[in-house]
Formats: C-alpha cells, structure tokens, sequence
C-alpha cells in the first residue's frame, strides 16, 4: 500500500468509494471489525488493522462503501511531505499552500488537540505539540454514492 494521504480521493491504492474486497485484497484481513449501527440503517463498519496503524471507514445502506481512513504511520505523505513529522504551524502553511482553509482548532480535557478542515473533510490530531493520527474522508449517500460536499 502506498502511503499517500489525498484529501477527498483515498489513500494510496485504496479509493473513496471502494468496496471492502478491495481493501482486503490490499490490506488483507483486518485485526478488528467493529459495527456502529444507526436508527435510520445507515451502518458504520470500521476495518481496524492495528498492526499496520490504519483504520478503514465504510457507509452506505444499498452499497457500502470507503468513506473515510485513519492512520498514524509515522511514513504516510501529504502532498509529498511526511506529515507526522510536521508540527501543527507546519500543517496549516502545507494546507493553505493546497487552497484549504482551518475551519476549526479544538483542545479536549485530556490536551488531544484537533485541526479540521471542512473543505478537506480531514483532521490532524495532537498531543504535547506531536501529530497522533490524521482522519480523512467524503460524504457517502445511502445508495453508497460520494457526495459532493
């Protein structure tokens, strides 16, 4: 799998949209399978390959598909920088060079801090100034479907 983070495209090999044969043929199979439900039928189910350091979102009611990924490998690219080794100044420079927009900064109890861009539907997460993991996905539909956001 290559490790490139591409806002509102995939990462490496796997694309939004895809189904979970292709993820697993990819990624093989995951080291957990976790199900979130939801009163209206629109399933979550998260891939977690823990060993790997990726999780892998899929939404959909007709089609379940690829909706969003989350990883903290520490070799994973944006825009051809490796961007855990990026502090927090740095990430925000590397996106507005890309045309996104910080729409919000959030500091939780525990001093988890979070960067989320709603044009990118991505987040980067940090702890004492570190990167921790980066979250990115598309707005699926229930026929499975990405929506144009």
């Amino acid at each position: 799998l290559s490790l490139v983070i591409e806002p509102k495209v995939g990462f490496g090999e796997i694309k939004f949209g895809d189904l979970s044969e292709k993820v697993i043929e990819y990624l093989g199979e995951a080291d957990e399978m976790e199900e979130i439900p939801d009163e209206d039928g629109f399933n979550v189910v998260i891939l977690n390959y823990w060993e790997k350091g990726v999780s892998v979102f899929f939404e959909g009611v007709e089609k379940t598909v690829v909706s969003c990924f989350e990883t903290d490998i520490p070799e994973a690219t944006l825009f051809g920088k490796k961007v855990f080794d990026m502090k927090e100044d740095d990430v925000i420079a590397l996106m507005k060079e890309h045309g996104f927009e910080v729409a919000e900064k959030e500091t939780e109890e525990n001093g988890e801090r979070r960067i989320s861009y709603d044009d990118a539907l991505i987040d980067f997460f940090f702890l004492d100034g570190e990167m921790i993991a980066v979250n990115w996905g598309v707005l699926v539909n229930e026929k499975g479907d990405i929506e144009e956001f």
